[in-house]
């Protein structure tokens, strides 16, 4: 029986329309085995009412509380007061740093629930909970009263939250995970957190793996794969989850994001037959997040 497990997410579902086609793509050929909706953008009716079609794929909700780009923006779906998670254009925060300086807890509370709730009445069965940017860890500037609210609102709807319960070196230096606070802060967050969640009976990974774009991978599709092949080679046993944001080529997807191309080739690698294949070959076994929610409450 392996002894590693590995969640393929693929992250802001719903973002745009090629973010969809390519999300349906890889759920479809098993190149990824979850994903998670953005409720605020506006494909997200689209990706909603695909996992309502297709309920054996394992579809969340990607908490969202930062609008990073400059060209696309989105705001907070609650109809309530949240001035608070807005800036002076009336939209979500650009960055998690910005996010967590200004939220007011209740304030962000309301919109974890008015996103969650939109997403369901749009046709979502959630599969779990993940946050956009890590803006809910609070590991920007410390304010880990983020973290135990989410924990609480997914210990409500019965649902995982992506957070990790282990620590390592590789987590800690992953540029993709944006860690602003002490190592040794961390080491103590997650034995408290992790005690809180079981005690809560909300399931949750043991490793966060993001792939890092920093060093000859971002060069060009072949440095990517070589790269992505060798990295999961690092994998510790245990259940991990790494994230990819899948998306086509499109001039709507180069109008948003200088990083376009990394997105594109995330979607190409991983509806790769080959990739599967690899990951098989090293004894990884793929899991969903039911899956998770299923092992952990053995």
């Amino acid at each position: 029986m392996s002894d590693k497990y590995l969640i393929i997410n693929a992250d802001d579902f719903g973002m745009c329309r090629a973010a969809n086609l390519a999300t349906f793509d890889l759920l479809k050929c098993g190149g990824i085995t979850s994903a998670t909706i953005m409720t605020p953008c506006g494909w997200a009716p689209e990706a909603a009412q695909f996992a309502k079609e297709n309920p054996e794929f394992a579809i969340g909700v990607h908490l969202t509380n930062t609008s990073e780009w400059s060209k696309y923006r989105w705001a907070p779906v609650s109809r309530g007061s949240v001035a608070s998670l807005v800036d002076e254009d009336g939209y979500m925060w650009k960055g998690s740093g910005d996010f967590e300086g200004n939220a007011d807890i209740d304030e962000t509370e309301e919109e974890i629930r008015a996103q969650i709730e939109k997403i369901k009445k749009l046709g979502l069965d959630p599969s779990h909970l993940d946050n956009h940017m890590g803006t809910l860890y609070g590991i920007e500037t410390g304010r880990f009263e983020l973290l135990n609210l989410t924990i609480d609102i997914a210990a409500e709807y019965g649902l995982p939250f992506r957070c990790p319960t282990k620590f390592t070196d590789e987590q800690y230096n992953n540029q993709m995970l944006e860690i602003k606070v002490p190592k040794e802060t961390i080491l103590g967050l997650f034995t408290t957190m992790r005690k809180y969640a079981e005690d809560a009976g909300v399931p949750m990974i043991d490793y966060l793996m993001p792939g890092d774009w920093n060093g000859p991978q971002k060069e060009n599709y072949e440095n990517y794969k070589e790269y992505i092949y060798e990295f999961y080679k690092t994998f510790e046993p245990g259940i991990t989850e790494t994230y990819i944001h899948p998306s086509l080529e499109c001039d709507e997807l180069k109008g948003t994001t200088h990083g376009w191309e990394k997105r594109v080739w995330e979607h190409r690698l991983f509806a790769e037959p080959q990739t599967r294949r690899h990951i098989e070959s090293l004894g990884i076994k793929l899991i969903n997040y039911r899956d998770l929610a299923e092992m952990r409450r053995k």
